[in-house]
């Protein structure tokens, strides 16, 4: 049985028109992304599901695996998905933000195809484009190791994905208008837990009817639990009544193993832990997601709950929910939780060889850049968000194509090294030159009032510290130089600063962006561009995909697609579904491959 299915994987992938990779196995996936009406905190709303869901199915895959996933956008809008810490390498055309890629118009469908090159870990994907994510279309991505590499731990009894946010009853789109009218958005209307919202806790705070997640586990066993804060802007502790949190990994880098009773997950993070269910299962157990870094006592609606529920439980959860740390607006104590996560030096990734054996602090810094935020500030009538004074202003052509196809006046590469001291905010397209093989140092300022996250896509940075007040050039006095744990997305505290370092050895153009919804798309982001002038023959970057989206100065290029929605005539659908399921057949062969492997 083994060896026929083995075979069918094989003939199907060879069959596949499409490139192959190194030979490694495919992984094939159907996505109509499109709204439906939800009600997740009692209000009907318009969300974005995938297939129907919300949140949308986590990608399961290993290391090295080719990932297809064929979208067709059932939205009104044009869409993007990116996949948050999935480096792409040497692919940066498949990261699905507007300076890489021309987004799929409505009605049409486009196929990403990436390979997961030398990553483990816990990642999500979600839409990159005019606040979507604040609607939904989000879901968790595994990376799992392969069989010959040593994981740090033991095997789990089981792998839960857990998706945090802070949410707001009103459509993105009604979201979008205030951010365009200079309005805030003001404070979330409560946090969902894997698109539900809080278990009826507290009577007064809680209304009835209101759906809530339930996680099912047994008693005895270990659980990884894997949390994705794929929120808007707000910062939120986690954690679950009677248990400790045993931190294993965060964003594809294995940590020093630790314990914690609660844990900040800042906007973009994701964390896993080990979960031991040892406790006597009296009663069911909370699962929380509260405000952090705010005044708790005007945020107490802002708190997601969900029930850890033992097959042996006596009972419905109730009582007080556990205790968030003493003071919701106590940053040092956050900051300093933030510092205890550390590189298990000695564990393998993705590969034999130990995390630590890649010293980042032998390593001669060749570029500084310091990216200072502030409050946002009116820039031509347009309530704008800048760094360093620049609002990024996304492109009509994607940069990376700009640059294929030679189209000049699409970007500038001035963008300062440090804030300029006088000049005037302005709206701009100036992106970062990164040197192919230099060693960066990125270092966030937080002149804001308000919690920043800052992600940057294509690599995993070292963070190397993180302090109050302003940086200097005497803060690296204080970096941590030795087991600063690799990750893509960083907190930056109000009236702080984090410091990370960078290996430019991916080339492409990377974003550079503010997590926070709201800020990111005021224009709080840059690109990295990182070009290797000696390559000749795509040796460290793939070519322009077959499939490319073209737009702005590059639509002639552009061949029409008829769109199809579902809800289009049966004919439009009809042509789309011999694609469809051949691959719904190859991603089922795989899994039963994969739960044999699994079972073996």
């Amino acid at each position: 049985m083994w060896r026929l299915l083995a075979l069918v994987v094989s003939a199907t992938v060879l069959a596949a028109p499409r490139p192959a990779m190194a030979g490694d196995p495919y992984a094939f996936f159907d996505w109509d992304v499109s709204y439906f009406t939800a009600a997740p905190l009692g209000v009907k709303q318009q969300v974005i599901g995938i297939n129907g869901k919300f949140p949308g199915p986590v990608v399961n895959i290993t290391t090295n695996w080719n990932v297809v996933v064929n979208v067709l956008n059932d939205l009104d809008e044009p869409l993007l998905i990116t996949w948050n810490g999935i480096q792409h390498r040497k692919n940066c055309w498949q990261d699905g933000v507007l300076g890489t890629n021309c987004p799929i118009p409505s009605g049409w469908n486009w196929t990403y195809e990436f390979q997961v090159k030398d990553q483990i870990g816990s990642f999500f994907y979600f839409p990159s484009t005019g606040l979507q994510r604040a609607a939904g279309g989000f879901g968790g991505i595994v990376v799992n190791n392969r069989g010959v590499i040593a994981v740090p731990f033991g095997r789990p009894d089981g792998d839960i994905t857990i998706l945090i946010g802070d949410w707001y009853n009103r459509n993105h789109t009604d979201l979008r208008k205030m951010l365009d009218e200079g309005k805030e958005l003001g404070m979330p209307d409560g946090v969902l837990i894997n698109g539900k919202g809080p278990y009826r806790y507290n009577d007064s705070l809680v209304p009835a009817g209101i759906e809530h997640e339930t996680i099912d586990v047994h008693p005895g066993r270990t659980y990884r639990i894997r949390v994705h804060n794929v929120g808007t802007s707000t910062s939120l502790n986690f954690r679950i009544q009677g248990h400790n949190l045993l931190l294993v990994e965060t964003e594809g880098s294995y940590t020093t193993q630790q314990n914690y009773t609660s844990l900040d997950v800042h906007v973009g993070q994701s964390y896993s832990f080990l979960l031991t269910t040892d406790q006597n299962a009296s009663s069911d157990y909370y699962v929380v997601a509260s405000a952090r870094i705010v005044n708790e006592s005007l945020w107490q609606r802002v708190t997601g709950v969900a029930v850890l529920r033992y097959s042996n439980s006596g009972g419905a959860a109730s009582g007080p929910l556990p205790d968030p740390p003493q003071d919701q607006y106590d940053k040092t104590l956050s900051m300093n939780q933030a510092r205890s996560v550390r590189w298990n030096l000695s564990a393998g990734a993705a590969r034999p060889n130990p995390q630590g054996s890649f010293r980042y602090s032998s390593i001669n810094v060749t570029q500084a850049y310091l990216l200072r935020s502030t409050t946002p500030v009116e820039i031509g009538g347009r309530r704008r968000a800048a760094l360093n004074g620049l609002s990024f202003s996304p492109p009509e052509t994607p940069l990376r194509l700009a640059d294929a196809y030679g189209v000049e006046g699409a970007y500038t590469l001035d963008f300062p090294e440090r804030p300029p001291p006088d000049a005037a905010p302005r709206v701009a397209r100036s992106v970062i030159n990164g040197t192919y093989r230099g060693f960066m140092e990125l270092i966030f300022q937080n002149n804001d009032t308000r919690m920043q996250s800052y992600h940057v896509d294509g690599y995993a940075v070292f963070v190397v510290g993180m302090d109050y007040g302003e940086w200097t050039e005497a803060s690296r006095g204080a970096y941590n130089k030795g087991d600063s744990v690799a990750r893509s997305t960083v907190q930056v505290y109000p009236g702080a600063w984090t410091a990370v370092l960078v290996s430019l050895d991916n080339v492409g153009f990377w974003n550079v962006r503010s997590q926070n919804l709201d800020s990111w798309y005021l224009g709080q982001e840059v690109y990295v561009r990182v070009v290797n002038p000696e390559d000749g023959a795509n040796k460290t970057e793939m070519a322009v995909p077959r499939n490319a989206l073209y737009c702005g100065q590059l639509h002639k290029y552009q061949k029409e697609q008829t769109p199809h929605h579902k809800a289009a005539a049966a004919a439009s659908a009809a042509a789309v579904r011999p694609l469809a399921s051949r691959r719904q057949i190859v991603a089922s062969v795989m899994l039963v491959v994969g739960a044999l492997v699994f079972a073996s």
